[in-house]
């Protein structure tokens, strides 16, 4: 004779808010991000502001690029400006993308390569 186990209820499982059409905006800035030069802007923007003049320096960008790079992050209410006489100095605005770097560069920074 075999004896079965009582079948255990499953509690109903709670989905998250949102739908496919709510992540929209979020992809498209996701998309603005996922590049190299845009990652290492905001890498180092998370630990200060600076100059177009300096952020490009140090991606090995030319001013212009640097810029148009920017302005894609600004877009997406990741970064501010601010202006000071003739320079402009950006810096982060979206506070999470702190987290989000943290995640990246545990992923796909080896350890003791990054230079700072």
């Amino acid at each position: 004779m075999t004896t079965s186990k009582p079948i255990k209820k499953a509690k109903k499982q709670t989905k998250p808010p949102g739908s496919v059409r709510d992540f929209a905006d979020a992809a498209e800035c996701l998309k603005t991000l996922a590049h190299p030069v845009r990652l290492r802007m905001v890498q180092l923007l998370l630990h200060g502001r600076f100059t177009v003049g300096e952020i490009a320096e140090d991606c090995e960008v030319p001013d212009n690029v640097a810029s148009e790079n920017l302005r894609l992050l600004q877009r997406c209410g990741f970064l501010v400006s601010e202006r000071e006489g003739r320079k402009v100095f950006y810096q982060i605005a979206e506070p999470h993308l702190a987290g989000l770097m943290n995640c990246i560069e545990g992923r796909f920074l080896k350890t003791g390569s990054a230079s700072g």
